[in-house]
Order: C-alpha cells, then structure tokens, then sequence
C-alpha cells in the first residue's frame, strides 16, 4: 500500500533518506525543509510523487497549520507524519542564553506538537494514521552538557506517550523513535550551536564539548539508510510496541539509565508510603 508521508527536515541527514527510501518504494512524500533549494534534483526526479514547502519549525502555529492543509490538498490525506526535525543546544547549563533555550525547545518540542494538533482532525476524520516522533536514546538517558536538548526530548517523550493513550481509540498510531548516535551532519550542527562557557568549567568535560563532537575518531555507529528502513518497516508492519529503539549504543545507554531509576524508585517503596493519610 502506497502512502502519504509528512516528513518535516528533508534536507539532509535521516529525513532526506526516509524520503529517498519512501519515494523508491512508491509512496507519496510531502516534506519541508528550511531550504528547499538544495531538493531540486529529488524534486525533479519524483515530480507527482515529491512536494517540498518551506518551513522553520520557529515559524508558529500559523504556518505550521497552513502547511498541514497544504500536505492534506495536494495528496488528497497524510497517511503519516514524521516529526523529525531537529538540532541539538549543547554547553554548560549557565551558559545558555534565553534566545538558545527558547528556540531548542520551540524547533525540538512546541513545533511537534503544534503540527501533530493539525494533523490530527484530518488522520481521525479518515479513521487511520501514524504519528512519529524522532526522539532519541537521549529522551530517557543523560549527559553533562546537554541539559537543553534533553529536556526536549523527554518533553517530547511525555507528550506522545500520552497522545498515545488518547487516539488510539480512533485508529491512530503513535511511535516514539529513540536512534542512537548516527552518521549524519547532526554532531557537526551541535558543535555550531554550543553555548557559552562560564568561567570554572575550563578542567570538566564541558570545555571540552566541541572537540569531542567534531572528532572523527568518534564516528556514530549507526547507519541512517538501517535506520530510515526500520521506521519504514515499523510503520508498514506495526506492532504493539510504542517505542522504536535503533542502535546498540541506543538500547545500552537507555537500559543503564532506566535500570538505575527504577533502583533508586524500588529503594523508596516503603518511604514513599509515608505521606500517604493514616
């Protein structure tokens, strides 16, 4: 069955595949990207089958509305929405600005959600439809230096969890995508995006972020052509997982942090009892 995929940040990096891997196979794409410019020869390539709007995901409410209409006329429906742009605010807690933190959380987690509101009538008019958030390992484990980015991810973690809850009922699907490291332009991105450093961290692993991120002796292990295919696989042939964990570097980072949580939550069970009315 050929469907209508809505892929936010097709430009490069894992939405430029999934698209490219989508399009082979048949399907419909409709996809924005803050420079359409640089899909001309897709576009050329795939001239029924590809549309591209232009979209920063720090736009707002309206635009992103409009762009989901638009998605909706040109093929007639959006079958599935993939919400996978994204970029990473990486430095020292303190030494990110207002403006930095705003626009991490607007582009990583308000835009995901705005667009998914307008998605939504449409996919439960229609009985069926798939919403996919690309998280990361890092929506349930941590590292220094990445507070900002973290807090989108579990945000955005929190919020299609719930969704999930709420529209199944419909014939709606949610599925939280959590890769691991991969090799695309993102570490490369972070390394531009890095927040101040305050004077005091000069000897921890804060100062030493951007060289790490651009160290290419620590190439990510993970394929984005394996990875475009198993959220391809898992939307074609789903189950009733609602997470999609990609990448051995993924599962074990997220095993370790979940396995320590729910230590020290089991370690409580009789404490927390205490509050409770006698």
């Amino acid at each position: 069955m050929h469907n209508v995929w809505f892929i936010t940040g097709i430009g490069r990096g894992l939405g430029r595949e999934l698209a490219e891997q989508l399009l082979a196979g048949g399907h419909f794409v409709f996809g924005t990207a803050r420079d359409p410019s640089d899909l001309q020869e897709l576009i050329a390539k795939h001239p029924d089958a590809l549309a591209v709007e232009q979209l920063d995901l720090a736009d707002g409410a309206p635009r992103f509305a409009a762009v989901v209409e638009a998605a909706a006329q040109r093929f007639g429906g959006v079958d599935v929405l993939v919400n996978n742009a994204g970029y990473g605010l990486f430095g020292a807690a303190e030494g990110i600005e207002e403006k930095q933190l705003r626009r991490q959380l607007e582009v990583n987690l308000i835009a995901p959600m705005l667009l998914t509101k307008y998605a939504l009538p449409h996919m439960r008019a229609r009985g069926k439809g798939t919403i996919i958030a690309i998280s990361s390992y890092g929506g349930q484990a941590t590292h220094p230096g990445a507070s900002a980015y973290h807090a989108s991810k579990w945000g955005l973690e929190g919020y299609f969890e719930s969704l999930s809850k709420e529209i199944g009922s419909f014939g709606l699907r949610v599925l939280i995508v959590e890769p691991g490291a991969a090799r695309t332009s993102f570490r490369n991105a972070a390394a531009e995006h890095l927040s101040n450093t305050p004077p005091g961290y000069e000897q921890t692993s804060i100062a030493s972020l951007r060289s790490v991120l651009r160290d290419h002796a620590r190439n990510p292990i993970g394929d984005p052509r394996k990875i475009a295919a198993a959220i391809i696989e898992a939307t074609d042939n789903p189950t009733d997982a609602l997470r999609l964990v990609l990448g051995s570097d993924a599962y074990t980072n997220m095993t370790t942090a979940m396995s320590q949580r729910l230590n020290q939550v089991e370690d409580q069970r009789l404490s927390a009892a205490w509050t409770d009315f006698t």
